[in-house]
């Protein structure tokens, strides 16, 4: 018999996990629609921001917000280096975009072995989680860990909104994603585009690895597990909508939540991959996409 009174506390997990898989999915998707490649690579950003606090907050001792901050700066470092030592030198060699997706793939297995030869395999717990405040409000009950998490996220999706509807570099983001050919002509520098939008990403990235990692602790391959349901989220979304992303992470959340109200929780993944299966086969464009129309 289905019991209501664990709803609430379903719904609430379905929101921290989808804020989670929005933010991997928001980064993912925004550099699709600007720059026109899976950056999977994406995941690579979230392992070593998690990675990184941990040494300055666990190892070191630094303060949590120093830390934090830290952590931020290396995932601004990180997608720096990936673009002038792979992706850049690629776009000069006109690389098609599978061959940009294969480097991103192999980028996110590397990030994978680098953390694992460098802190080993077993599971880290930030020091943080270990002091966790708990709330609870009758049959539900969060963190403030989780509070957190959510609140991080609306914030970050707010500034995204911000400068891609309201700067000057938004503006010619949207307007490299529409024409790359245009853009040059007005003036636009695509490189120049192309690393901000990397920066913005691995922001949102850097952040997403620091929350992740004290809601779910810390292991080598888990930028590769977060970076698959941020993928899934912004294909459900429609990819080539940041908001779309932001939106399909949410429900792929609450879905994989609310689906072992009825079905073991070892059956979350096989919820996130069937959905993906029924956008692919009855809604590829996604849940904001447009649907290209086909002039042969």
């Amino acid at each position: 018999m289905v019991s209501f009174e664990i709803l609430p506390q379903l719904i609430i997990n379905g929101l921290i996990a989808g804020s989670i898989y929005a933010l991997a999915a928001s980064g993912f998707s925004l550099v699709y629609y600007v720059i026109k490649f899976l950056h999977f690579a994406q995941g690579a950003i979230l392992t070593v921001s998690a990675y990184i606090f941990f040494l300055f907050l666990n190892i070191l001792g630094v303060h949590y917000i120093l830390s934090a901050v830290l952590a931020i700066i290396s995932a601004l470092l990180t997608v720096w280096l990936m673009n002038w030592l792979v992706y850049r030198p690629l776009r000069k060699r006109s690389a098609t975009g599978i061959v940009l997706l294969i480097a991103s793939v192999a980028l996110l297995m590397l990030s994978a072995s680098l953390m694992q030869a460098l802190f080993g395999s077993s599971t880290k717990v930030l020091n943080l989680s270990k002091s966790n405040i708990t709330y609870t409000f009758g049959f539900l009950t969060i963190t403030f860990i989780q509070i957190s998490i959510i609140i991080t996220a609306i914030v970050l999706f707010l500034l995204l909104w911000f400068i891609l509807k309201k700067t000057r570099l938004g503006k010619s983001m949207r307007a490299l994603a529409d024409n790359k050919e245009v853009s040059q002509i007005v003036g636009i520098n695509p490189e120049k585009i192309y690393f901000y939008t990397f920066l913005i990403a691995a922001f949102l990235g850097g952040v997403a690895g620091i929350l992740i990692g004290l809601e779910q602790n810390l292991y080598p391959r888990m930028g590769i597990i977060i970076i698959i349901k941020g993928f899934i989220s912004a294909v459900v979304g429609g990819i080539t909508s940041v908001p779309g992303a932001i939106v399909g992470g949410l429900f792929i959340g609450l879905v994989e939540n609310l689906g072992i109200w009825f079905l073991p929780s070892g059956y979350k993944d096989v919820i996130s991959f069937t959905i993906l299966l029924l956008f692919l086969l009855f809604r590829p464009q996604g849940i904001f996409g447009v649907k290209k129309r086909d002039d042969t």
